[in-house]
């Protein structure tokens, strides 16, 4: 061996190991679910830096809207929409179905939304993407009902071409059978139809239409089966026109249930670009998955597509993923050797150790008949806590609590009570600073908890 040639290796492998360092360093490992609670059908925009993820309100859509803004998608915080609501969008020819399924775009300098509302699709416009937001057509629907019962109208979609033109797509069936797909081309107002109307529903098409277009290629991505049982999934068609015709693959579909993750009914899905790499986000089961219920969670992985033959690749559901580091991350929970019981839990699912588990796949909750729930938090030290930052089980409930502070676990100071004024929102923020071994909550409400950070 030329000895000469060591010190060349050792640079080498020290660039190597720099390298990955320096990868990693640029990395963030994400777990799945993102959000803390029930939300599904996702849309994705992001401005200035910001992610606002758009989603139905489980169960079954709610009277508003739920978002969530994040600038590295670990911190998130709950935002409520002045619209689109329930009362704002019904029409003498409404259905009873909620706020469902947003399609939220920019085009030039406005936001668009395509929301579905009482089995009709609305269209609305804002100058942010938070609104306020605004009707496009005053009080009627974009899309009104379908009397004749051939198309349930929902899950509206957007999509623009790389010509600058809009296309909207759409439908659904009745009874989790015969689903119906239409596209429609759209003038640059982004309310006005062009075009007729054209079906183009491809086999095993159900609801939930996304076209992505790559190269020369129109992508039709959609879900099957039933949303409420473990059969939903996600499949593709592909065309030369997004117009169609669309022949599904033959490696559809491309993301199932994985009973060995606990992953069931995955589907409804968006697609997003983060610093030129792709992702999926798509709703989930909550745990434990019963069938019939629609307690969904929302979940992100990466998507791609092969080099060979330019197939979508399956998309392997992950209790975590990487993807680049956004900006500077807030640091949370920074108080770590933390114990805490509880005055009850009602499963196994909702044990009191989940508060610590940075987790949105388990929560702490009482027992039913737990009617003075309590929980308490033990240092390995005293501490000088800055801040608590609860997570609630529904951000948009209220409750009512106490919490108390302690150096020794005989003598409390109660630092904070509701008087009478209930706590809304997420992330709910404590300010403490004070020096404390010993937390401990008192409820006065129903609750359940995401997790809890000390600071």
């Amino acid at each position: 061996m030329n000895f000469k040639t060591i010190p060349g290796i050792l640079m080498l492998i020290t660039s190597v190991f720099t390298g990955c360092e320096q990868s990693a360093k640029d990395t963030v490992t994400i777990s799945n679910p993102i959000l803390p609670g029930y939300f599904a059908d996702p849309s994705v925009v992001e401005n200035n830096g910001k992610y606002y993820i758009y989603a139905t309100i489980d169960p079954w859509g709610g009277d508003s809207l739920s978002c969530w803004v994040t600038e590295d998608f670990q911190n998130w915080e709950y935002e409520q929409l002045n619209w689109p609501t329930k009362a704002a969008c019904t029409t003498a020819n409404s259905g009873n179905s909620n706020v469902w399924a947003p399609s939220v775009i920019k085009k030039g300098d406005k936001y668009y939304m395509y929301i579905s509302v009482g089995s009709e699709v609305w269209a609305g416009v804002a100058d942010q993407p938070l609104g306020p937001w605004k009707n496009i057509l005053g009080d009627k629907p974009l899309l009104e009902y379908d009397k004749t019962g051939y198309c349930h109208v929902i899950d509206a979609e957007v999509f623009i071409d790389n010509d600058g033109k809009n296309y909207l797509y759409w439908g659904s069936g009745w009874n989790w059978t015969n689903g119906r797909c239409y596209v429609a081309e759209m003038a640059d107002d982004m309310h006005t139809f062009i075009s007729e109307a054209k079906e183009i529903t491809p086999t095993n098409y159900f609801e939930a239409p996304f076209v992505i277009r790559k190269d020369d290629k129109y992508y039709l991505t959609y879900s099957d089966g039933i949303t409420i049982e473990d059969s939903y999934k996600v499949r593709y068609a592909v065309s030369d026109s997004p117009f169609g015709p669309f022949i599904e693959a033959d490696n559809s579909p491309i993301l199932e249930k994985d009973p060995s993750k606990q992953v069931y009914g995955p589907g409804h899905h968006t697609l997003t670009t983060i610093n030129n790499e792709l992702y999926i986000l798509y709703h989930k089961h909550r745990l434990p998955f019963i069938e019939g219920t629609a307690y969904r969670q929302m979940c992100m992985d990466k998507f791609t597509f092969s080099e060979t033959d330019g197939k979508i690749n399956n998309v392997i559901p992950t209790d975590a993923f990487t993807m680049p580091k956004l900006g500077v991350t807030k640091q949370k929970g920074t108080i770590k050797n933390i114990n805490v019981i509880a005055s009850s839990s009602r499963d196994k699912y909702c044990d009191a150790s989940n508060v610590l588990d940075n987790s949105f796949q388990t929560l702490w909750a009482p027992s039913k008949d737990d009617k003075e729930a309590s929980l308490e938090m033990s240092l390995l030290k005293e501490e000088n806590i800055k801040e608590i930052t609860i997570l609630f089980e529904y951000p948009w409930e209220k409750y009512s609590f106490e919490c108390s502070i302690s150096t020794d676990g005989n003598e409390w100071n109660k630092f904070y009570s509701n008087d009478g004024i209930n706590s809304v929102g997420s992330p709910f923020k404590l300010k403490v600073d004070q020096n404390a071994k010993f937390i401990r909550f008192d409820f006065k409400s129903d609750v359940a908890i995401w997790d809890i950070y000390v600071d």
